[in-house]
């Protein structure tokens, strides 16, 4: 079983002891409208028990909710202060003056205390204080205040503050377990952040390896003292390093290979990546990627310039640049101009 259908039975029958107290007619000599005093019960148990097992109840935010959040609607308040005005005032007028003391009259002291504490739990504050406040002022009127107290006011006030306490510390509670969770999943998050950071850092250290290491070696090997080849392949090898740091999210392995093959083939290729890609997943980076290496597989530019673009349309801008006959030769002409479109 649930806390809940525990809780549920536990008030299922205490409200039905509290209940059973007012068919127990110990002076039934000071009855005389015996029919309120039932009137009361049929009114009082019904409505008690709605609010116990009130299933399917909304919290603010309309949605389902727990047994502690849950909430009836406008309907059942309004019986709730309904059976706290007939229940308060109907075993007292059924009785004459010398029974309103009888334990078969003042059960309404505790039954309405009872019901009160459970509307409170079901996050009715205000509605949960009027009905003790009817419960109080009818009692008063009907037996003295001090009698009222002495005969089951006081607990039934106690109950109903007892009943807000916990609702708040329970709130409260809840509260703090929904911002620990949120810590936690941010720290997860920044974990695997890192993870992420930390897998990219040694992924670029390996390239760097790859492409910078034999060169490295040689020239450790000799001195310093390089062959024309050999430079050659340091500034092809600084340039693949800058292309991982300034477009990495524009490279992959095929990518790689065109670059390389274009710098081999004359051509000086530059990458920047200027936060045009953000948003995409790995399918429509790759696409973007195979359409790139075709690109620059048949790219004969002098000067090639890839920049991504944060146009909503244009994914990445391809620019090649050949020097011109014009002009002694000093200036550039545009000889390649190709957009990669944005998928949709």
């Amino acid at each position: 079983m649930t806390v809940r259908s525990i809780l549920s039975v536990i008030g299922l029958a205490f409200t039905a002891y509290l209940a059973a107290r007012g068919l127990i007619w110990t002076s039934p000599e000071t009855v005389v409208r015996g029919w309120l005093i039932v009137a009361a019960l049929v009114i009082y148990l019904p409505v008690t028990w709605l609010w116990i097992f009130a299933i399917g109840a909304r919290d603010r935010r309309g949605q389902s909710s727990s047994a502690t959040r849950a909430r009836l609607p406008a309907w059942g308040v309004t019986l709730a202060l309904f059976v706290a005005v007939i229940v308060s005032n109907a075993p007292f007028l059924a009785v004459t003056e010398a029974g309103r003391t009888q334990p078969f009259v003042t059960w309404v002291i505790g039954g309405v205390g009872a019901l009160m504490t459970i509307v409170m739990v079901r996050r009715r504050p205000i509605v949960a204080w009027v009905g003790t406040l009817v419960l109080t002022v009818s009692t008063s009127f009907w037996l003295g205040p001090l009698q009222a107290l002495s005969l089951g006011l006081v607990g039934s006030i106690v109950w109903v503050t007892a009943a807000q306490l916990v609702t708040i510390a329970l709130d409260r509670a809840a509260r703090d377990a929904e911002h620990l969770a949120e810590l936690q999943q941010a720290a997860s998050a920044w974990q695997a952040s890192q993870s992420g950071r930390q897998r990219e850092r040694r992924l670029h250290v390996q390239r760097a390896l790859q492409a910078a290491g034999p060169i490295l070696a040689r020239t450790i090997e000799n001195g310093g003292n390089l062959r024309a080849a050999d430079k050659q392949a340091a500034r092809r090898a600084e340039a693949s390093l800058r292309d991982e740091l300034r477009g990495n999210r524009l490279l992959d392995d095929g990518v790689r290979a065109e670059i390389d093959a274009a710098r081999r083939r004359g051509s000086a290729v530059s990458l920047f990546d200027e936060g045009g890609l953000e948003g995409l997943g790995i399918g429509a980076l790759n696409g973007i990627r195979a359409e790139l290496a075709e690109i620059l597989r048949e790219a004969s530019s002098e000067r090639v310039i890839i920049r991504t673009s944060p146009h909503h349309e244009i994914a990445v801008t391809i620019v090649g640049r050949s020097a011109g006959d014009s002009a002694g030769g000093d200036d550039d002409q545009v000889d390649l101009w190709r957009e990669i479109r944005r998928p949709r």
